[in-house]
């Protein structure tokens, strides 16, 4: 299992603007010392932080929405 570095202070939102949850910074497979407000959390092994966020409501990481395509 890894271990996600989360941001609470960077908002992550979807194509729409609507919020979704808090920035996935890091993606570890260990934690090493930060500083407040950051803090880790374990997470799938296939966790990423460019495509994933943190949704705090239900403490899982989530994939980020995609936009549909444009035709």
């Amino acid at each position: 299992m890894k271990k996600a570095l989360i941001s609470p202070n960077e908002k992550v939102y979807d194509y729409e603007d609507n919020y979704l949850g808090e920035r996935i910074a890091e993606v570890s497979d260990n934690e090493f010392p930060v500083a407040s407000p950051l803090y880790w959390i374990d997470c799938d092994d296939n966790v990423t932080a460019e495509l994933y966020y943190f949704d705090p409501t239900t403490d899982l990481c989530e994939l980020i929405p995609q936009p549909p395509p444009i035709i």
